[in-house]
This record gives C-alpha cells, sequence and structure tokens, in this order.
C-alpha cells in the first residue's frame, strides 16, 4: 500500500495568484473587465491565436453566449458528442434548440466525423466538437463537414488548453470556442471560462451579451452617447479577484503543461505491457495532435471497473470514472431529436477509468500507480 494517499486531483497553486489579488486593492477594481481581465485576454489572443477572447465566470457561461450568438431558437438542432459534460447540450437547450447525439470514435473519445454528415438535417444549425482529455478532433474532416453544409463549428475546449492540432491550437479553428477555469483543469482560477471568437461577425454582439445586453463596451470607448439596453445578455463577466488569480497561472501555464506531459507519457510508457495481453487500451494520439496532459485514461477490458477501482482506492490510489451519456440520462432521452446507434459510447462510458494527474504528481507516484495497476492483474 502507498503511505500517503494519492488524490484524483490537485488544483495547482503558485502563491503569486496571492501577490496579483493583493494588487486589485491598490487598483480598487474588483468587479469584471479591470486591468487582469484585459491581461488575460490578451495573453489568450497571443498564445491560442484566437481573433478575440472574452472572460466569463465560466465554461458553461461562454456555451451560453455561443447559443445565443447563434440565434438558436425553438427546435434548431445541434449536433454534438453524447459523451460530454452536460453543459455542452444545455446550452443550446435553454434556448429550445435540440441536441442531436452522434457517436464517438473509440480509439480517443472524441465525435467520429464519419457519423456526422448522417445526423445532419435542414434543421442543423451547428456542429458542437469536444476535444477530450485534451487530444483533439479531427478538425479537418468536421470543418470541411461544416462548411459544405453552411454550418457553425463550436469546440468546446474545457480540457484543450495549449493543445494544437496541426500546428493550430485547439480554440482557433471553430466559428467560436470555450475554455474552462475550473479548478479541476490544468490552468484554473477557482471557477472562470474564456469565450474565443475567431468568426469576426460575432465580436460586437458578444461583448453586448456579456455585459447584460447593454452597449457598456461602447460606452467606454467613447462610440455610443448613451449605455443602454440593447439586446439580450446576462452578468456573464468574470471578476477581477478570479482574473488576477488566473492570470499568475497563465504565466505559469507552459511549465505546468510541460509538467502533465511528462506524466501522461510516463503512465503511456508503463502500461504498454497491459495493452499488448489485450487487459486495457490506451489512449491514441495521432501524429498531427500535441496534447496538454489534462486527463489520462485507460479503457478496461477483462475485467470490471469497479474491482480495480476499489482495488486502487486500497490501496490509497483515487481513481474515477467520467460522464454518464447524455443521450441515456433522463433528460438527455426527453428532448434529444434522434435515436441514433451510440454503440462506442455506451461501451466507452463502461470501461473508462481516469488515473490521477496533476502538476504536483510525481514520475515515482505515476511508476507506484502503474505497478499496483499490473499487480491488480497479477503481473510485474
Amino acid at each position: 500500500m502507498i503511505k500517503k494517499k494519492i488524490p484524483f486531483n490537485k488544483a495547482y497553486f503558485s502563491n503569486k495568484e496571492i501577490l496579483n489579488i493583493k494588487k486589485i486593492t491598490k487598483l480598487n477594481h474588483f468587479s469584471s473587465n479591470g486591468n487582469f481581465t484585459k491581461k488575460c485576454e490578451s495573453w489568450l489572443i497571443k498564445k491560442l491565436k484566437c481573433r478575440d477572447a472574452l472572460l466569463v465566470h465560466s465554461c458553461t457561461a461562454a456555451l451560453e453566449m455561443c447559443a445565443l450568438l447563434l440565434n438558436i431558437k425553438q427546435n434548431d438542432e445541434i449536433i454534438l458528442p453524447s459523451y460530454a459534460y452536460v453543459s455542452s447540450a444545455n446550452a443550446f437547450a435553454l434556448r429550445g434548440g435540440k441536441p442531436v447525439f452522434v457517436d464517438i470514435d473509440p480509439d480517443t473519445c472524441n465525435i467520429d466525423p464519419k457519423k456526422i454528415e448522417k445526423a445532419i438535417t435542414k434543421k442543423t444549425k451547428a456542429i458542437v466538437v469536444i476535444h477530450y482529455a485534451g487530444i483533439s478532433c479531427d478538425m479537418e474532416s468536421i470543418a470541411k463537414i461544416a462548411k459544405k453544409n453552411k454550418l457553425f463549428l463550436i469546440e468546446d475546449a474545457a480540457h484543450a488548453i495549449l493543445s494544437t492540432y496541426k500546428n493550430r491550437p485547439l480554440g482557433s479553428i471553430g466559428d467560436l470556442a470555450t475554455l474552462s477555469f475550473h479548478e479541476t483543469k490544468n490552468i484554473h482560477c477557482g471557477e472562470g471560462g474564456a469565450l474565443l471568437i475567431n468568426n469576426p461577425i460575432f465580436t460586437k454582439r458578444a461583448k453586448i451579451l456579456r455585459d447584460k445586453g447593454t452597449n457598456r463596451d461602447l460606452f467606454n470607448k467613447n462610440l455610443v452617447k448613451k449605455y443602454s439596453w440593447v439586446d439580450l445578455g446576462s452578468s456573464y463577466g468574470l471578476s477581477e479577484i478570479n482574473a488576477a488569480f488566473l492570470y499568475a497561472q497563465l504565466l505559469k501555464s507552459n511549465q505546468i503543461t510541460n509538467k502533465r506531459r511528462l506524466l501522461f507519457n510516463e503512465y503511456h510508457n508503463s502500461l504498454i505491457k497491459l495493452e499488448n495481453l489485450g487487459l486495457i487500451k490506451r489512449p491514441k494520439i495521432k501524429k498531427d495532435s500535441i496534447y496538454n496532459g489534462h486527463i489520462y485514461y485507460i479503457h478496461i477490458l477483462k475485467k470490471k471497473r469497479k474491482e480495480i477501482i476499489s482495488y486502487l482506492k486500497k490501496n490509497n490510489i483515487n481513481s474515477v470514472f467520467h460522464y454518464i451519456p447524455l443521450h441515456s440520462s433522463p433528460f438527455g432521452k426527453k428532448i434529444s431529436q434522434k435515436k441514433m446507434e451510440m454503440n462506442n459510447t455506451k461501451l466507452i462510458s463502461k470501461n473508462i477509468l481516469r488515473l490521477p494527474i496533476y502538476y504536483e504528481l510525481k514520475i515515482s507516484d505515476v511508476k507506484n500507480i502503474c505497478k499496483y495497476i499490473k499487480s491488480f492483474y497479477k503481473l510485474k
């Protein structure tokens, strides 16, 4: 048994976050859209090569803004994977949209491009892709499908900051993209998110939506004479306290990401034997993608997942599974537009196992975790 418990996740913290928060007291600006908000947004634009970036209070908020920007109306259809977090569907359902769930590629847990075209109808408005575990979807194929059918393309890049596809940062490819800075993510501020804008037709309105449907941004720039309610919107902004915390993390993002990649690689290399024996399946990393080490998972092929979770827990290692597929959830069954085969989604949701990965985790810890996984299978 490992003496010290290994949690599944531990949020990164460097102490510089607190120094940034102390600076706010001198600036005397604590609400949204202050100095640190602007610094974070500039960093995102430069680093992720998007046209514009807006900090918001969560990735959920960013997805809801996507639905508003696309003018989603009753019975508009949105194609997305069922193997996703509820926010990816809920944001569009709130506007009356109908999620159309599509199966995933078993190698990556990402939406299967081959299944997308079969799901398109005259009511389809957008395709939402999710870069699961920070590993890119097949964006070239999906972008071609979106362009051919005149559909908007949205990247839910909640897992994927600093991951790339063919040397392009994830979040820079779709018309719109969303990021999460929840404490479970590589880069965090407790709770936070960002809307990334690549299609310039959305920029002006996105700022109005974030400011409760007002033209405050234009007013502050002296572009309009009166500050007024002009559109739908909500209080989507991120407080300066969170933005100050986040900026310290963004400046450390390369260091954080490199460490997580090292941990990911250690898992990947240490578990080859189990895959070769047909006991597990590892994530498949395609040559055109660079991952950020957000999640390391395996598929349990010849044992019950709950048995290995229990075994690892007895040895002070906390491992977990992930989403319940949205198409099989009570509300998903009620509102989803179509019934499609979800064989890969069903199988993966039953056998996927996520292993601990966080900045403070040591390579020696990963070796020990892999040792216990092997011992579960009575291997050395």
